[in-house]
């Protein structure tokens, strides 16, 4: 049976060229990157030689990038950091943040979280498109407010944020401004300076690279207090002994990602766009997210009385390999917040399917799934007390 992978918003393979450059790490360089000694500074150039590539591909300086264990982390470090850091300089009781109602769960637990010790979360509402409504963005800053977060594009539906417009309300109002740009990298050209970006997150293994590492941009200037306490590594803010194989693995992943990054955008442009208009082509189907500000490689489609699990799993039986929604939530029975957040029903909610192309989909593979999708919903639809066509 033919199988195909349309889930690259979860997750992508390793580059072989990004295993070759990891593996001496493992059993020839091993050594300890805080070791003084010859085997711990092998160890440590590598880490600083990574440092600089993933700068490079941001647009940011080497000692601007702080090594993490991934998105979650990086967000988590930044959000968090940023309000602790400042808690004494004003009243942290009505210390607030703002975000956007579509954002990753990596941001909305931990909004979660600091709402329950005394911090206030503002929720900016987006369009029906699921983009950010700025002025309610910046009618939203008040004097306490310390940080704006919101992703630059969304894990779901794809949406490309505005992020020099956010930049510069965030720059004008004396506010950081943290991004959550783990689907981005490696799709859109990113300049940190440009977009007036204090933060930025980023992982790995979106971007073909190992799991399990990923990194922060910390503007130069911008103070965070940790939230891991230890050896103080990375300059204090990430205690923890650093990942030598996995920091290399994302190293070499974003050097590869830059170099690729036009003629991957271009060939997954195309096939998406193919899929789009093949798929759309199907009674009472629908794109979910802008139809021009999306991520190259995002299809999000929903479809009138199917449910999205038994799609997922016809098509999966067929060797096609989606999702309906994030990754990190997928095993949740309610509706997606991002989708209900954009204005559908709970029942229109459930009935998405997320596709998301890689650099190794191909033409036929695209083809091939344009063929299989219309005849698993119409299986769907005849068994469906919902539709009555």
């Amino acid at each position: 049976m033919k199988k195909i992978y349309l889930d690259y918003g979860a997750s992508t393979p390793v580059d072989p060229e990004v295993i070759d450059e990891m593996i001496p790490y493992f059993n020839e360089k091993y050594g300890n990157p805080s070791s003084i000694h010859s085997f711990g500074v092998e160890a440590l150039d590598a880490i600083e030689e990574s440092r600089e590539k993933v700068a490079k591909m941001i647009g940011a300086k080497a000692d601007e990038i702080i090594f993490t264990a991934g998105g979650t982390e990086s967000d988590n470090l930044a959000i968090k950091g940023a309000l602790f850091k400042n808690r004494d300089k004003k009243n942290s009781k009505g210390y607030s943040l703002i975000t956007c109602a579509i954002e990753h769960p990596a941001v909305l637990e931990t909004c979660k979280y600091l709402d329950k010790i005394g911090y206030k979360t503002k929720f900016v509402p987006v369009d029906k498109e699921g983009i950010i409504d700025l002025g309610e963005l910046e009618k939203s800053i008040s004097d306490d407010t310390a940080i704006i977060t919101v992703m630059f594009a969304n894990n779901e539906i794809g949406v490309i944020e505005p992020m020099e417009e956010i930049g510069k309300i965030a720059k004008e109002n004396n506010v950081l401004f943290h991004t959550d740009a783990v689907q981005a990298v490696g799709k859109v050209p990113i300049d940190v300076k440009k977009l007036n970006l204090d933060l930025l997150s980023l992982s790995s293994h979106k971007i073909y690279g190992p799991k399990g590492v990923g990194a922060l941009y910390v503007k130069k200037g911008t103070s965070l207090q940790t939230i891991a306490h230890g050896g103080g590594h990375e300059k204090g803010l990430r205690s923890s002994t650093l990942n030598t194989p996995g920091i290399v693995g994302l190293g070499k992943a974003c050097e590869l990602g830059l170099k690729r990054m036009d003629k991957d955008v271009k060939h997954m442009c195309g096939l998406r766009d193919k899929l789009i208009k093949n798929i759309l082509e199907i009674e009472e189907s629908y794109l979910n997210g802008h139809p021009k500000k999306r991520l190259c490689n995002n299809a999000h489609f929903r479809f009138t009385a199917i449910e999205g699990e038994a799609l997922n799993l016809m098509l999966d039986d067929m060797g096609i390999a989606g999702a309906t929604g994030s990754a990190c939530s997928s095993k949740k029975l309610q509706a997606s917040h991002v989708l209900t957040s954009i204005g559908l029903k709970p029942e229109q909610a459930h009935g998405s399917l997320r596709l998301t192309l890689g650099r190794h989909t191909s033409k036929e593979e695209i083809e091939y799934v344009s063929n299989a999708i219309p005849e698993v919903v119409r299986k769907l639809r005849n068994m469906s007390p919902l539709w009555n066509r």
